[in-house]
């Protein structure tokens, strides 16, 4: 950790090193935990799909906490630390505020292409850097002080990834058996020049507003209530669902919210072999109604909505390919138990004809038809 000092505002700071990068299951990236002002906190990689083309980072709860009732109010920057020039690092400071509803924030930092270009400085030798700074001054002061927000840079440490991963291993231990990142034991230099708002092209933007405050979720029945937790963790990653509701009418928001559930629900508890006709049909109706009608931006969801539609060919086609299987299993079989007949009838033959071999030793053909007779003289 570091404590920069010889300003009101100070920070901690938490290194994270990815290394062996391409062979990273970049689905589902994410730092180890560790503390900073008491909180536990945990650096996530935004899913690289094919339909992303940004690198982005999001600074997340790891705390466990009810869905609602908390805040977290807090100042941070995000840096992809470039490691040919640091200063070409990409930096982004924002002062969000965390609860049961946003969970986490974050804003996409450069083009695929570029990130994954060696010589552009961010991923060389197959390893990025990744740095968190964490406000631990009082908050009141950065509203007092919000003219010099932009000037704050982060000291030079020798090893802050290091002190950060020992002060959250011995609380983390436990929770952090599954296989992660290695966490880095060195920091590098950000740049001097940070983003000047948080506001930037890509970047998630603040707001109070949770599903709560736009839904009366005490009021929904057994079968929506199911579809809170995938709305709420959808809401996370995707702000503007609920920025996209907040002027609309109560009805209109629990239809939309609700039909968004079905499909996600539909989503995550179907498997491949249940996308028959019947369910087709029924994602296909939830999906058209919801991307006309709703106001939901769902470029995100599209492709997995497409893919699941796409199984009924693909059971279609799965089910010629099976009855083809059967029909060659059978032949084969039936091939077998012919060659094994056949098999039997060589040998019967061999025999068969070693015997009449044998017999035909010393043995005189004669004309079967012709007469005996006799002799006079």
């Amino acid at each position: 950790m570091d404590n920069q000092k010889g300003t009101s505002i100070s920070f901690e700071t938490f290194t994270w090193k990815i290394e062996n990068f391409s062979k990273q299951n970049t689905k589902k990236l994410q730092s180890k935990a560790f503390r900073i002002r008491g909180y536990k906190w945990r650096i996530r990689l935004y899913p690289i799909m094919k339909n992303v083309d940004h690198f982005s980072l999001y600074l997340m709860i790891a705390d466990s906490l009810p869905p609602y009732g908390w805040n977290r109010n807090t100042y941070f920057k995000l840096a992809l630390v470039n490691q040919l020039d640091v200063n070409k690092s990409v930096v982004k400071e924002t002062q969000q505020k965390f609860n049961g509803g946003y969970r986490s924030w974050g804003s996409s930092f450069v083009n695929l292409s570029d990130f994954y270009d060696s010589k552009q400085g961010y991923l060389v030798n197959d390893t990025c850097i990744i740095e968190a700074h964490v406000c631990v001054s009082d908050l009141s002061t950065l509203e007092v002080e919000a003219n010099n927000l932009n000037k704050i840079t982060p000291t030079k440490d020798s090893k802050l990834g290091d002190q950060a991963a020992s002060n959250s291993e011995s609380t983390q231990q436990e929770d952090d058996k599954e296989t992660e990142t290695e966490i880095s034991d060195e920091s590098e230099t950000l740049s001097s020049s940070t983003c000047g708002s948080s506001q930037t092209e890509g970047e998630v933007q603040s707001s109070d507003l949770t599903l709560k405050d736009l839904l009366d979720l005490a009021s929904l029945g057994k079968e929506e209530a199911a579809f809170v937790p995938l709305l709420e963790e959808a809401c996370i990653w995707h702000p503007s669902l609920i920025r996209s509701q907040r002027k609309s009418s109560r009805w209109f928001k629990l239809w939309a919210f609700t039909s968004l559930g079905q499909v996600l629900h539909l989503l995550k508890t179907s498997k491949v072999k249940d996308m028959n006709e019947d369910a087709c049909n029924r994602l296909r109706g939830l999906w058209e109604e919801l991307v006309k009608h709703s106001g939901f931006q769902l470029s995100w969801l599209e492709p997995y909505v497409q893919s699941a539609l796409g199984m009924e060919a693909h059971l279609d086609k799965t089910g010629e390919v099976n009855k083809l299987k059967d029909s060659v299993v059978a032949l084969e079989i039936k091939m077998k138990k012919l060659r094994g007949e056949l098999e039997a009838a060589e040998a019967e033959f061999e025999v068969a004809r070693r015997a009449l071999t044998e017999a035909r030793k010393g043995f005189i053909e004669m004309d079967l038809s012709a007469d005996l007779g006799y002799a006079m003289f």
